[in-house]
């Protein structure tokens, strides 16, 4: 299956992450934050990567910017828990997010972005 790489700052949301990948066969890495993802990535890119928008030491805007602009095959899945505004949503797709989801999700929305992302 795929390499993924999770990135958020809450250990429980990476967790349930890795257990929903897990269960479908995929190879998961983690980070607690945005540096320490792009150094991973950068050490051994990921087929998709799921980064967190909100959380220290470089965001998911900032992650997803980088990682779209140093590799142009990079796919990344943002999610964020921001309420109310979805404008972090928009700007993570126009920084090159090819899927986003608004947490909560649940174990489907995961599935189906990952799905989608792998295949485009």
């Amino acid at each position: 299956m795929a390499s993924i790489l999770i990135m958020d700052d809450e250990a429980p949301i990476r967790l349930l992450l890795r257990r929903i990948l897990d269960d479908d066969g995929h190879q998961i890495r983690e980070a607690a934050n945005g540096h320490h993802g792009l150094t991973l990535y950068r050490e051994a890119p990921a087929d998709v990567v799921i980064t967190d928008i909100l959380m220290p030491e470089r965001d998911g805007l900032e992650v997803t910017l980088a990682l779209t602009q140093e590799f142009l095959d990079a796919r990344v899945i943002a999610i964020t828990g921001a309420t109310g505004d979805r404008n972090y949503l928009n700007i993570a797709k126009l920084f090159g997010a090819r899927r986003v989801i608004q947490k909560p999700f649940t174990p489907d929305e995961v599935r189906r972005a990952v799905r989608y992302t792998l295949a485009h």
